[in-house]
């Protein structure tokens, strides 16, 4: 994954703490779209009505492989489309295109089919619970200890935060959607790490101003299983204000 997008954190604290009691979400999206492909709009706008619902996390992510098409993408990272890649190989399905939504950092599906996302976060669940407040100038995350499924994972954990751009509004102008301006919601502008999770409740601290990138509004934090080199199960999660 692209290092000048990915950015290592040392967390300020990490210490024991018992479980956070906050609500968790049901669902991570991960809706891989690009402004040069003519399927993705339909996408975008199913997402745009999912990140209303609260008991989802819904996260665009631009991908750069359809740049040479005759309009670079404005939002797009080469770390997204790393990190697609990464999904399909973890998958072994190795399929990569767009629009394509990932759940939970496990199943992958149409972006613009709204039923089977349904499906998907009807049968989803995040086993681990994740709270994340600002305070003092630094971003306190608390996360659950592991329990049941999540458990045999435990040793693997990582916690990330996302800074993400809450709105934003294209106007594209040449290629396969020229002339459309095309809505976003929640557009993922870099990958923090945090710091690695053992599996015992514990709380990380990081300098609120260290998780914001390329002009974002607001973050998201997750908690991944950390395969060698490649994203795996999202376990937990937590979004900041006004997400």
């Amino acid at each position: 994954m692209d290092s000048k997008l990915v950015i290592p954190l040392v967390a300020l604290a990490a210490t024991t703490l018992g479980g956070p009691a906050a609500a968790r979400p049901r669902a991570v999206i991960e809706m891989f779209t690009s402004q040069g492909c003519s399927s993705c709009p339909p996408a975008d706008r199913v997402l745009l009505e999912l990140a209303r619902d609260p008991d989802v996390i819904a996260l665009s992510l631009p991908v750069d492989y359809w740049d040479y098409l005759g309009w670079k993408d404005t939002l797009a990272h080469s770390a997204f489309s790393a990190r697609q890649r990464d999904y399909a190989s973890a998958r072994g399905d190795r399929q990569v295109y767009t629009p394509q939504a990932v759940v939970n950092g496990v199943t992958a599906s149409v972006g613009s089919n709204r039923a089977e996302l349904g499906h998907e976060i009807g049968r989803a669940g995040l086993p681990v619970a994740v709270a994340a407040r600002e305070t003092d100038g630094r971003l306190a995350i608390e996360v659950g200890a592991a329990s049941g499924a999540a458990s045999g994972a435990a040793q693997k954990g990582e916690v990330w935060v996302l800074p993400v751009l809450r709105a934003h509004e294209v106007a594209i102008g040449r290629g396969e959607n020229r002339g459309h301006s095309v809505a976003y919601v929640n557009v993922v502008r870099g990958l923090v790490r945090v710091g690695a999770w053992t599996g015992a409740a514990a709380r990380f601290e990081v300098p609120l101003d260290q998780t914001r990138a390329g002009g974002s509004d607001g973050y998201v934090v997750l908690l991944q299983i950390a395969e060698p080199g490649r994203p795996a199960a999202i376990l937990g999660a937590a979004k900041g204000p006004g997400l």
